[in-house]
């Protein structure tokens, strides 16, 4: 997968627009098993090759690599707000997710089968970017983020979803899904775990799917979504986690 950009809905006043891009797999300067396009520097990639890998991947919303703020994400619900000339903040543990209103500031959310969430409300202009496993999706840092957003001023937002892991090729030991499930309301936690649903534990398939389930909680916010397809474990052209271990890492980029 190559690298796609796109705008949210309309040019706000004053002529502003909100730009996101998502990363795939190729176009970079990384070498196996991290090739090519990977933007993460805790997988043991050369930091060279990934500085200029973010370099290309930032140039796809118009900004430099020093313009871009990642995150490390630990599967929990801490949210930062990114302010007025903050950029720069260490991609370290610590959050999934980030909001701003600061115009020129890359969000980038980092996924090798969790999934990378971009979020907008153009009119208002604030933006945010989440990193969302099952963990996180038990933590809720999906409506955390949202929150934060509408305390930055947020009415109506958009979503974009990135590629993530397929529940079929996420199979998991049965007591993860009655974990989760135990933790969400009834509606998100049917489509996170489809084929577990209203049946006896024994008899069922243990898998989860983390898109459906962020989907889901959009919807109930009310927040209109677009998920791009793809199965990271099923295309080459993304990196996956699950399929190949060491691997690199793709991303989500938004920006004012």
């Amino acid at each position: 997968m190559e690298t796609v950009t796109g705008h949210f809905g309309s040019v706000a006043p004053g002529g502003r627009s909100v730009i996101w891009a998502a990363t795939g797999r190729f176009g970079g300067h990384s070498l196996p098993p991290f090739d090519e396009l990977n933007l993460a520097d805790y997988v043991g990639d050369e930091p060279g090759r990934v500085q200029r890998n973010r370099q290309v991947a930032a140039a796809s919303i118009g900004l430099t690599a020093n313009d871009l703020v990642l995150m490390q994400g630990v599967h929990g619900a801490h949210v930062v707000v990114v302010e007025q000339g903050s950029p720069g903040l260490p991609g370290a543990p610590g959050f999934d997710a980030l909001v701003t209103k600061t115009p020129g500031v890359g969000l980038v959310a980092l996924a090798a089968d969790c999934v990378p969430i971009v979020l907008a409300d153009v009119a208002n202009q604030v933006i945010g970017a989440v990193h969302c496993g099952w963990r996180g999706l038990a933590a809720g840092v999906v409506p955390a983020a949202l929150a934060q957003m509408h305390e930055l001023g947020a009415e109506q937002v958009h979503a974009v979803i990135g590629p993530s892991i397929c529940p079929n090729c996420y199979p998991v030991p049965p007591h993860r899904v009655l974990e989760l499930t135990g933790a969400l309301p009834a509606s998100v936690a049917a489509a996170a775990c489809p084929k577990f649903a209203g049946v006896e534990p024994e008899l069922a398939v243990a898998c989860i799917d983390v898109g459906a389930g962020v989907r889901a909680q959009l919807a109930e916010s009310g927040v209109i979504a677009v998920t791009l397809a793809g199965c990271t474990a099923h295309s080459n052209g993304l990196f996956s986690y699950r399929r190949d271990g060491q691997t690199g890492r793709q991303g989500m980029l938004i920006r004012l």
